[in-house]
């Protein structure tokens, strides 16, 4: 599991906020206990295709996922029933760093990013 804050102008729309907190998970054994997720796919800011997977009820998205992450599951934490789920999500890596709006300082120790892993790091 990777724990990743993401910066991305796409992350801030779909939150509501200046970033998204997420949980990467791997795929396999990954499933729906209730409900029908919708689903809307779009061109991220990488280029690649990804797919936002959402509560038809509420709108709220669940999770994401695309070729980029392979056959894991971009977990957007804010949503787990979990109190203690965003304790445990403590960033590892800071994505599109150089979007992070200017009154936000870095996390501590986390990785700093300009785009997805594998480009270059920022500092």
């Amino acid at each position: 599991m990777c724990q990743a804050l993401c910066h991305c102008l796409d992350c801030r729309k779909i939150t509501g906020s200046t970033y998204s907190t997420n949980i990467i998970v791997p795929g396999d054994g990954f499933s729906v206990t209730s409900g029908s997720p919708k689903t809307f796919a779009k061109k991220a800011d990488s280029g690649n295709e990804i797919t936002s997977h959402f509560c038809g009820d509420c709108g709220s998205t669940l999770w994401r996922d695309g070729n980029t992450f392979g056959p894991n599951k971009v977990i957007k934490v804010g949503v787990m029933d979990d109190v203690e789920a965003l304790n445990a999500a403590k960033p590892a890596i800071e994505l599109y760093v150089p979007e992070r709006v200017s009154w936000l300082s870095g996390i501590s120790g986390a990785d700093q990013l300009k785009e997805m892993p594998g480009s270059e790091k920022v500092a």
